[in-house]
């Protein structure tokens, strides 16, 4: 008669434990942005506002060029407003970062996704997306909107009248998102980085534009102002503009330099 007896470990051995089934992936990591960027409230009252301001805005200035004969492209009707709705996406893109500093989620984020800039890029590529997606859609609220008000029709056969400076006012507006992204992960204070992004959007524009009446010896910092993000998207939405190409490559460069130094700064630093 034998006895049934379970295997000894020998001394000292680690007990063995079953490997997790689930590992975690940059796509389980952009999801995971997704949930938190779409579960904040702040995110819909940010994209409300920026439609209602666009379309709102869109609908005035329709109305207004009824009134006389203008050479002014019907397209412009649906970007121009995107000169107020700008800083309703860059401080979006600020608070959904600075959020998670001031509740402390930033550090389960880390703890998580210990590649830190595998969560830069998933929340980058989340605002993005977010801010392309809402703008796309206001842009199509206000064509449809504005087509029976306006007395000239867009063009949609000439891409320069039409196609071109709506795509570059979605490019934009992600951009701005990006920039207040970017000033967020550096600053880690909603207060500091939606003042820095707010200075770099709308007071440093108005600011330069100042020494465009001084003397020959500042006309140099006049001249700065076109690099700067709100003139580059005026230039890349300009319909027929002659100066596109800088608008856009000088809207990639804020973002670029910004998050690279979010990079940088995520990486140096304790959460």
């Amino acid at each position: 008669m034998t006895t049934a007896t379970a295997p000894v470990s020998p001394a000292g051995a680690a007990p063995r434990t079953a490997a997790a089934p689930y590992h975690l992936t940059f796509v389980r990591v952009v999801r995971s942005e997704w949930v938190k960027i779409l579960s904040l409230r702040s995110t819909w009252w940010s994209l409300a506002i920026t439609v209602v301001l666009s379309v709102g805005i869109s609908l005035m200035m329709a109305a207004a060029l009824r009134d006389f004969d203008s050479a002014f492209a019907p397209v412009m009707v649906i970007v121009m407003p995107m000169q107020f709705t700008m800083l309703v996406a860059g401080i979006l893109g600020a608070i959904s970062i600075t959020g998670e500093y001031s509740t402390g989620m930033i550090r389960s984020t880390l703890t998580a996704e210990p590649r830190r800039g595998a969560v830069l890029l998933a929340k980058s590529l989340v605002v993005t997306l977010l801010l392309a997606v809402a703008t796309a859609i206001t842009y199509a609220i206000s064509v449809l909107a504005t087509a029976p008000i306006l007395k000239t029709a867009i063009d949609w056969s000439e891409p320069k009248q039409s196609w071109f400076p709506l795509l570059a006012g979605v490019f934009a507006m992600a951009t701005f998102a990006l920039i207040g992204l970017g000033f967020g992960f550096i600053i880690r204070n909603g207060a500091g980085a939606i003042a820095a992004t707010v200075g770099v959007l709308f007071v440093l524009p108005i600011v330069l534009s100042m020494f465009s009446f001084a003397g020959e010896s500042w006309k140099w910092i006049a001249d700065a102002s076109k690099y700067l993000p709100v003139s580059a998207a005026q230039a890349a939405t300009a319909a027929g503009g002659d100066d596109v190409v800088r608008g856009l490559l000088t809207l990639v460069a804020w973002p670029t330099a910004l998050l690279l130094g979010a990079w940088a700064s995520l990486r140096g630093r304790d959460a």
